[in-house]
């Protein structure tokens, strides 16, 4: 097993959040309205995301934008006039709700010119960074609160340094969609590989394992410079994969946690809406009569 002597315990402090793509598949809605900010019941999905990485103890998360997305920052600031209204009504729940978006974590942002690739924009954050390690959080996914990723992530990167992975395992028809690893055992902890190589969507009798990279990471400061001496790839864009596969490539370590916890998925239509119907029927105050609701209208479309 390879280790880092770099990782010196160490921990990531901050975020990068890219979210300056133009969600194509979700038009004519997404025309004004960033997908980031399309409502899960009544969060939208980038907080969600947001409260992932608050509860991981990071606060400085860097959303990196694009044009037409400047509503993604002020959903995290302060509404006074929101909240004076709240506190004159008495609606104590909805002000103490308003209010902590702007608590949650210190957001910056960095404009990415033109959808250049995931690579490109991660290659945005340089600046705001630096050398240190950070975490990329990808802006229309996230897991089960009561299953959290994230800390175990940070942890294993700050005890083996280099980059860290999220896993899950998929079927051979969808490999195509995904980064795929390829892996050996690990003695550092349950779940957790030792990633021995990287491929952007290979086709099911081309990939290495079962093992989709998904938007988690836990990356190095040194791969803003690898980012930038990165050639386009896949799709003509420049790919992270390649970068990290270079990276791995002249020995940094890169290790994954295979996540079996629950993990939303909001990038296409169909995984958004699933989305809304989990968390909808989760919900304390409306899930039972939302669940009594759909059982009713299921039952009545069989018919």
């Amino acid at each position: 097993m390879t280790t880092n002597a770099q990782g010196s315990g160490k921990r990531a402090v901050k975020a990068v959040i890219p979210a300056a793509g133009m969600a194509t598949r979700f038009l004519p809605a997404t025309k004004a309205v960033p997908k980031e900010l399309l409502p899960v019941v009544d969060r939208p999905v980038l907080q969600y995301i947001v409260e992932e990485a608050a509860a991981a103890g990071i606060t400085d998360v860097l959303l990196v934008t694009g044009r037409g997305k400047t509503s993604m920052v002020d959903h995290f600031d302060r509404r006074p006039d929101v909240e004076q209204r709240l506190e004159e009504k008495g609606d104590l729940e909805r002000l103490a709700a308003v209010r902590r978006t702007s608590e949650l974590a210190d957001i910056y942002t960095v404009r990415q010119g033109e959808p250049l690739g995931l690579g490109h924009a991660v290659g945005t954050a340089a600046s705001h960074v630096g050398d240190n390690p950070f975490a990329v959080l990808l802006g229309d996914e996230f897991v089960d609160e009561g299953s959290p990723l994230l800390p175990d992530m940070l942890d294993l990167q700050a005890r083996t340094g280099g980059i860290v992975l999220a896993f899950i395992e998929v079927t051979p028809e969808e490999t195509s969609r995904y980064g795929i690893a390829s892996v050996r055992e690990s003695d550092l902890g349950e779940g957790v590989v030792e990633v021995t190589g990287l491929v952007e969507k290979p086709a099911p009798s081309e990939a290495p394992s079962n093992l989709a990279v998904v938007g988690r990471y836990i990356l190095p400061g040194k791969i803003f410079e690898v980012i930038a001496d990165t050639k386009p790839g896949s799709g003509g864009e420049i790919q992270l994969t390649d970068a990290m596969a270079t990276l791995l490539e002249a020995g940094t370590p890169v290790h994954g946690i295979v996540y079996r916890g629950i993990r939303y998925d909001t990038g296409q239509p169909l995984g958004y809406l699933q989305t809304v119907v989990q968390l909808a029927a989760q919900r304390a105050d409306l899930g039972a009569e939302f669940r009594a609701w759909l059982t009713d209208f299921v039952g009545g479309q069989k018919g």
